[in-house]
């Protein structure tokens, strides 16, 4: 099963960027980590990062007619790109919406999510683990669903 793992605007400041809201795992050792998890549960992984919006829609398209999921941070493009909502609705591909922080325990604009009524799911708040939780489910979702 092919899977696209995408993450958007300062995910690449993981580690750096507020330790004490995102961890002190840096985007590389997250990549490592995701990229063994996958292996070992049959997934095939490929890793967008980008802080730009377009860029990011343009994987989300190019991922159509070859992923069979989608696990996506979209940082805080969750909260106000309907370009980004259009996009995974269009391409027609199961979709789990990640966030590394708990967004309902944070600041009042982080509470709405664009996203998340496009995608299969939403995961937030586990740390690091909702990325795997989220190819788990994808990789159970696709046999099951």
């Amino acid at each position: 099963m092919k899977i696209l793992v995408i993450n958007g605007p300062n995910l690449n400041l993981l580690g750096l960027r507020e330790p004490d809201v995102y961890g002190g795992q840096n985007y590389d050792s997250l990549v490592r980590d995701i990229g063994g998890y996958a292996r070992g549960i049959g997934a095939e992984v490929t890793f967008v990062q980008s802080n730009h919006e377009g860029a990011i829609i343009d994987a989300i398209h190019a991922a159509a007619g070859g992923a069979q999921g989608i696990v996506i941070n979209p940082g805080a493009l969750t909260h106000y790109s309907y370009a980004l909502r259009d996009a995974i609705k269009a391409v027609n591909i199961p979709a789990v919406e990640v966030h590394i922080s708990n967004v309902h325990a944070r600041e009042e604009f982080r509470h709405t999510s664009v996203i998340a009524p496009v995608c299969v799911g939403q995961i937030c708040g586990l740390g690091a683990f909702g990325y795997l939780a989220a190819l788990r489910f994808l990789t159970e979702y696709k046999v099951n669903g």
